[in-house]
Parts: structure tokens; C-alpha cells; sequence
């Protein structure tokens, strides 16, 4: 008898539909053949299927059976199709009525006692289930929250194998799923570090007030011990909060990685990375035999903080570029492509030179002009150029350090922010259709430039003053007018006027390549 079961692969970031074919023939030796480019990990399903079913009392058919996965050039990999196997199992021996398994989505790793254990990608998944049309997914209990967080489908938290028999056979009932999470239902989780408790550095404070209003890249330059880490890490304390697009575009990155905490089934905070300089490669901007999603993807719509900037390989960084150019990585295999989103804010930190003393009032720095000279060369000339806000950070003195008044709080920058990036929603959603993706100034192109950072003749005669003095490349070009938007959004002027771009072109560096 022949039963057929739907269930879903991840590639890159979507579900795509799998056909899990069963079909058992009496008359035969007893064996299972499993086809349909099934991983190790698929192909070892065939036994916890087994001791799944003879642990929770159910028949194990006899006769040769054969498991197709279809279609038949996709890879499978993972243990998500323990479920659908059992479930076609049962079906093609008539322990399960075959009209269930219509309109439904059968997703889930079988333990041997039959319990269900916990699967990642559930989100794109039970996304895949809503685009086909499929009205119920049956999956482990411990993932229906995630699951939920998809309208328009019901959700069957399935605890255990037989449970679901009885289910299907109208025995006992497994209730739907009804809980669904919400952004208005989660409160923040307090920050480690607030703005408050960051003592003198008013004008990184300031720089970093701008970069997140905008949604710009940020390289902080200092000797030992000025508080550069402290100040990167306490930058998601100013940042507004996550829109639920926002939130569900995380959140999949983080289910297809495995990265969900548990018990948080829709991530409400906007992401912090900060690797190694270690990292390969592949661990920075995606990739391996099948494509996986990096750390500048774990970092989308978040920051990515890569400290001691210059230790990371030439080869890292240089790969910055693309992404941090078009907001996407592209994973480029033998068997296709794959894309990433990577919309990333990038900050970064880094000594003034190997000893880390140059330029210091008080540390006499031990490195020669070629030494100091070949280490901030590690940053090249294109990849300085795509970061929009550099910046210094000197030492705070002991009248700083000692003073025991609290500065302006995270709370109170974060709402000035909140209505810059407010300004910049209405700006593009009142541009001309399909530009939808622009959500912060960062985003612009172009034509956004020409539309919406229009100068006045004094703006033009300054800026003409600073591509000849600092030799701005016609991307610094933009990026300055990108960023006086920014800092007139912020104070909520309608036009960009000359101050502001007067601050812009202070935050560009002054050695250009």
C-alpha cells in the first residue's frame, strides 16, 4: 500500500515542500530502503523510526518498504523527517486513516521512546506551509510557539508519536496551538551597559547617537583602556526597537542556525556579534559544503562589533565589502547560489598601532613611522571608505572617571532616535512605489540621494572645499550627504543645512586613499 506525507527541507533561509513517499509490499523479506539523496542523518531515521514505533506499542510493518523523498535532487539533511516517515508508515499499514494526511505538514525528530525532540527552521518552515496553501502543521510541542508566529495556519503540538495516532484517529484530540507571540507582549530585557554609566567620551556618545539614527558604520580609533568596547557594546541600549518584520526576518536567521534561545520563540531584541578575529572565513560571512548563514547575517538589522579591527585576516575584511555595499551575501557552490540578507550596522575599534600607545599625552609610544604606518594600513583604502562615522577616543581623566553625576540616560537618546528613524519610515513610505526595503538613511541610493538630501549653495561650496581637501571618493561623496541627513533628522529639520554637513565631514577620516 502506498501513502504519501508532506514535509519541508530548509534551503538557504525557505522551506521548500518534500514528498515523503511510503510504500510497503507484504510479500517480501523484511528490509527498508530509503532514496531521495538522504543525508546521514536522514538515512539513520530508518531506525529510530523503528524503536520509536515498537516503544510506543504501535505495528511495525513487515515486508520490504520503501521511503522516497521527492523531489529527488534536492539533498535531505536532518532529522526533520522522522515524523513523516513514522506517520507514512502508519498510514501505508492502515493504522492511520489516509484522509488526514491531506492538507498537512508533518515535521518533527523522533526520540526512541517516541517522544518528539526539538527541530531548527521551524519559522521558514511553517512559512513555506502558508504560502502552499497547507491549513495544519504537526509538529514537537516545544516548537509550536515558533510556529505560531505564522497567521493562517493551524499549529498541532505533538508531544509524542502516539499521541498523534490518537489524533488522527479521532481517539484524543490534540486542542490547536492558540497562544501567539507578540512584539507588544515582550518587554525589553534590561542592557548590560547604559549610556549613563559611560563617563566623559561625549562626542563617541554623540557619534554613536548618530549612527544609530541612521543606520551607518562606525570605526573608533583610541589607545588602550579609553572605553571603546564598553561604548560599542552599550550601542543596542540606543537602538529602536524591532518592528515585527523586523523581528521575523531575525528570527529565522536564528531557527535555520539553531540559535534561538530556548523558550523565545521570536527574538525581540536587535543583535550584538562580536567574533573573534579567529573567525574563518566561512564563520564571517557564510558558507561551507551547504551554505549556511554567517555572522553578518546573525546580525542583520543589529550590529556587527569586530574589535582590535586590524587582526582580523586581510581576506576577512576585504569580503566586508560587497555586503556591507548591497545589504546581501551571495554563497556561490557548485550545485547554485544561495543569498543571505546582511544588513548590518558595522563598528569597529582599533589601536592607533601595534603597541597601541601613538599619539598618547601620557604612554611614549615604542613603534617607528613605518610600523605605525604599516599597521593602520591593514584597513584598506576601499573598506575605510564604506564606513561612514570615524571617530577618536582619547583618555578619560581622573576628573571624568571620579565625577559621581550620571550622564543622559540610553532611555533618553534612545527615544531621539526612535523619532529620527519615525521621519525616515514616513520619507520612504511616501517615495514612489517598490522602494519598500529602505528603512533607514543607510539604505539610500542614488536616487534617494538626489531626492531627499538636496544642499543649499553654502552646503555646495563646503562640500566642494572638503572633496579637495580630504580627496573624498564619490561614495565618501554620498555617504556624507547620507549622514547630514541623518543629523538633520535628528533635530527634525526638513532641509540639510550647512552645520550639519559641517558635523558629516568631521566624521570622515582624514587619510583617504
Amino acid at each position: 500500500m502506498l501513502a504519501k506525507v508532506i514535509s519541508c527541507s530548509v534551503v538557504g533561509l525557505e522551506g521548500t515542500a518534500v514528498e515523503v513517499e511510503v510504500d510497503i509490499y507484504a510479500n517480501s523479506l523484511p528490509s527498508i530502503t530509503l532514496v531521495g539523496l538522504p543525508d546521514a542523518a536522514v538515512k539513520e531515521s530508518t531506525e529510530r523510526v523503528r524503536a520509536a514505533l515498537f516503544n510506543s506499542a504501535l505495528y511495525y510493518p513487515r515486508g520490504r518498504v520503501t521511503v522516497n523523498l521527492a523531489p529527488a535532487d534536492l539533498r535531505k539533511v536532518g532529522p526533520v523527517y522522522d515524523l513523516p516517515i513514522a506517520v507514512g508508515l502508519l498510514a501505508a499499514s492502515e493504522q492511520t486513516p489516509l484522509d488526514r494526511l491531506e492538507q498537512a505538514l508533518f515535521i518533527g525528530e523522533l526520540s526512541l521512546d517516541g517522544s518528539l525532540r526539538h527541530i531548527d527552521g521551524v519559522l521558514p518552515m511553517a512559512h513555506m506551509a502558508q504560502q502552499q496553501g497547507i491549513k495544519t502543521v504537526y509538529l514537537p510541542e516545544v516548537d509550536a510557539p515558533e510556529a505560531a508566529l505564522i497567521r493562517g495556519i493551524e499549529v498541532i503540538p505533538v508531544p509524542s508519536i502516539s499521541a498523534l495516532v490518537s489524533h488522527l484517529r479521532d481517539f484524543d484530540p490534540i486542542p490547536v496551538f492558540e497562544h501567539r507571540e507578540s512584539l507588544d507582549e515582550v518587554e525589553d530585557a534590561p542592557y548590560s551597559v547604559d549610556f549613563a554609566d559611560i563617563k566623559g567620551q561625549e562626542h563617541i556618545k554623540r557619534a554613536l547617537e548618530v549612527a544609530a539614527a541612521g543606520g551607518h558604520n562606525c570605526l573608533m580609533t583610541g589607545s588602550p583602556g579609553a572605553g571603546k568596547t564598553l561604548m560599542a557594546r552599550s550601542l543596542p541600549s540606543i537602538l529602536p526597537r524591532l518592528t515585527l518584520e523586523e523581528a521575523l526576518d531575525i528570527t529565522r536567521i536564528y531557527s535555520v542556525t539553531g540559535q534561538l534561545p530556548p523558550g523565545t520563540p521570536l527574538v525581540n531584541q536587535r543583535p550584538f556579534r562580536a567574533p573573534h578575529h579567529t573567525i574563518s572565513n566561512a564563520g564571517l560571512v557564510g558558507g561551507g559544503r551547504l551554505p549556511r548563514p554567517g555572522e553578518i547575517s546573525l546580525a542583520h538589522r543589529g550590529v556587527l562589533f569586530l574589535d582590535e579591527l586590524p587582526e582580523f585576516g586581510p581576506h576577512n575584511l576585504e569580503t566586508l565589502r560587497q555586503p556591507l555595499e548591497d545589504k546581501v551575501v551571495t554563497i556561490s557552490r557548485a550545485q547554485g547560489s544561495l543569498s543571505f540578507p546582511a544588513n548590518f550596522m558595522l563598528v569597529g575599534a582599533m589601536n592607533p598601532c601595534p603597541c597601541g600607545w601613538y599619539g598618547d599625552t601620557q604612554h611614549e609610544c615604542s613603534c617607528s613611522p613605518a610600523v605605525v604606518s604599516r599597521y593602520q594600513k591593514r584597513l584598506s583604502g576601499p573598506l575605510l571608505d564604506r564606513i561612514d562615522i570615524h571617530v577618536e577616543a582619547p583618555r578619560v581623566d581622573f576628573d571624568k572617571l571620579s565625577d559621581a553625576r550620571r550622564g543622559e540616560s540610553s532611555r533618553e537618546i534612545r527615544s531621539r532616535v526612535e523619532l529620527a528613524r519615525e521621519r525616515q519610515r514616513r520619507r520612504f513610505a511616501s517615495y514612489a512605489e517598490g522602494h519598500s526595503e529602505l528603512l533607514t538613511n543607510a539604505d539610500m541610493g542614488p536616487g534617494e540621494i538626489r531626492e531627499f538630501c538636496a544642499v543649499d549653495e553654502a552646503g555646495h561650496s563646503l562640500l566642494r572645499a572638503a572633496m579637495r581637501q580630504l580627496h573624498m571618493s564619490a561614495r565618501a561623496y554620498h555617504r556624507t550627504l547620507k549622514l547630514a541627513r541623518t543629523i538633520a533628522d535628528l533635530i527634525g529639520a526638513e532641509r540639510i543645512e550647512t552645520a550639519h554637513l559641517a558635523e558629516a565631514i568631521q566624521y570622515r577620516p582624514r587619510w583617504q586613499v
